[in-house]
């Protein structure tokens, strides 16, 4: 049995101590391309310090909202999400070739992640722009979305992901940021919900339901409070119940 631990990264303020502790417990990341998060010399030094530690990167792109960090929906139309979306991927797959770090994957932000997870033809201008940028990249997104079943289509490889910091509702969607209890930050608690989403597949969802989550990819928050340490009790308890944490 065998996990690739995420976490998405470049969120965080310039100066924030947690990033680089936090790329020695994951072996994948998911970084932002200065839109909703970051800056070239950010992105940069993430992209080295990536390297460095060995683990894989992708392309994190969002809708166009800085000032709501990627996380309101946007009256945008499928087009201009395609353009922004080959903007994102190739700005830092060029910040990746200079750090001689190429990229392996594609994973929408916030609410692009959403809306790509239930509309059709924003799942398809998400895969048409990684296609267009670079074949070779896969595809991250909820099991059973939109966003996955466009990807397979276009013959994309894909990687399907769940949330190890994030609570869920009956529906299989994640609660709303702004409700209380939606983001986890207890680090026995999110461990333990980690091994239980590998080891078993399930999750447990707000009103007490048991979900069905079949993912290869477990994914973190670098802007969780306290996200390096909730890295570092998720993959030891991984561990501990015998699963490989590797990257995919």
């Amino acid at each position: 049995m065998r996990v690739d631990l995420s976490a998405d990264i470049g969120e965080s303020p310039p100066d924030a101590p947690g990033e680089g502790a936090l790329l020695r417990r994951v072996t994948s990341v998911n970084i932002a391309c200065g839109v909703h998060a970051g800056d070239p010399s950010v992105l940069r030094w993430i992209l080295r310090q990536t390297r460095e530690a060995g683990v894989r990167a992708g392309a994190h792109p969002s809708l166009p909202d800085r000032e709501g960090l990627g996380r309101r929906r946007l009256g945008i139309g499928a087009g201009a999400i395609e353009d922004a979306v080959i903007y994102q991927i190739a700005a830092l797959a060029g910040l990746a070739r200079a750090e001689d770090m190429p990229l392996t994957h594609v994973k929408p932000h916030g609410a692009l992640y959403h809306m790509a997870w239930e509309d059709e033809r924003i799942a398809a201008a998400v895969v048409t722009a990684t296609g267009l940028v670079d074949g070779r990249l896969a595809v991250v997104g909820p099991p059973g979305s939109a966003l996955l079943e466009a990807a397979r289509r276009a013959g994309l490889e894909t990687r399907a992901e769940a949330f190890a910091d994030r609570a869920y509702e009956a529906s299989g969607r994640l609660v709303p940021r702004g409700m209380v209890g939606a983001v986890l930050t207890d680090p026995g608690e999110v461990a333990a919900r980690s091994v239980r989403l590998v080891v078993e597949q399930r999750v447990r969802a707000v009103d007490g339901t048991d979900l069905n989550v079949t993912a290869g990819t477990l994914c973190l928050h670098g802007d969780t409070p306290g996200a390096a340490e909730l890295a570092r009790a998720v993959r030891e308890a991984l561990e501990q119940a015998g699963v490989l944490v590797v990257a995919p």
